[in-house]
């Protein structure tokens, strides 16, 4: 059993994680900022690729901010699975050994489904989304995208898109909580779609439908298959309980059955009646 640590054990050790993290993070800055022009290219390709234009700095320190930004969102990113490993740790002294096990088997999949979620707005929704805006309204303005504006809405598209993508993971979560159940979600699947795309009106930049369709139809999908995921861990619920139910039950009817610790009073009636004479 895991002693008991007092309060400045517990501020000491949140004082040495919260350095690990800082200095990761700060390594992860240092790394990111020395590939700091493939980054930004990176970030330029899914806008600027097919235009033969740049994006324009209106302000003197709006390039340095904005790669001072790329390089603490990246650092960020890099450094999100020692932050989750190390929050993880301190508070697994509160947690049960089955309830870190279920937080260390559930990390990869949040992680995967963040990425997911951002490689999905990358890819397949930002370039229609910028072609609309960029071509929206040209035979009258001449569009002229600043860098800071072009970062901030991409990088917020691709955060929000690795958020949406954690549904699955939260539904089934809930389901095997006993919070939700997979029948009360399916009930509600028509509320559930008026929700993705109210979601998705406020996740795109546009107001483009189709762009919004974009975004509502993997939200709907991933609320499906959530609910396939709380069909899932209803079951393992289901099973854990009756397992808890069943067990003593099992173990009184073996000992009922085998009950060896009667086998010497049993002996010694038969002895003792015989020896009186008694059948």
């Amino acid at each position: 059993m895991a002693r008991e640590m007092t309060l400045r054990e517990h501020l000491d050790e949140l004082r040495r994680r919260l350095v690990i993290v800082v200095v990761f993070v700060i390594l992860a800055m240092v790394a990111a900022f020395v590939f700091r022009d493939p980054i930004i290219e990176f970030l330029l390709e899914p806008g600027f690729a097919d235009l033969d234009e740049k994006p324009i700095a209106t302000e003197v320190l709006e390039t340095v901010s904005v790669t001072f930004k790329v390089t603490l969102l990246v650092a960020f990113a890099a450094s999100l699975p020692v932050v989750l490993y190390q929050v993880i740790m301190f508070a697994s002294p509160g947690l049960t050994a089955r309830e870190r096990l279920y937080i260390f088997l559930f990390l990869p999949g949040v992680l995967i489904a963040f990425g997911a979620g951002v490689a999905f707005g990358y890819y397949v929704l930002f370039p229609p989304a910028f072609y609309f805006l960029f071509n929206f309204g040209a035979e009258n303005v001449n569009p002229e995208i600043r860098i800071a504006s072009y970062v901030n809405v991409l990088t917020s598209l691709m955060f929000w898109m690795g958020v949406v993508f954690q549904i699955p993971l939260v539904l089934f979560g809930l389901g095997r909580l006993g919070v939700v159940s997979s029948r009360w979600l399916l009930r509600r699947w028509r509320f559930a779609v008026l929700l993705a795309f109210v979601a998705a009106a406020m996740i795109t930049p546009t107001f483009d439908p189709v762009n919004q369709t974009l975004v509502a139809v993997p939200i709907i999908v991933l609320y499906l298959f959530g609910i396939l995921l709380a069909r899932f861990g209803e079951r393992l619920r289901r099973g854990k309980r009756e397992k808890a139910a069943s067990g003593p039950g099992l173990l009184r009817r073996a000992g009922r059955r085998l009950a060896f610790w009667r086998l010497p009073g049993y002996v010694w009636r038969r002895v003792f009646r015989r020896g009186r004479g008694e059948p």
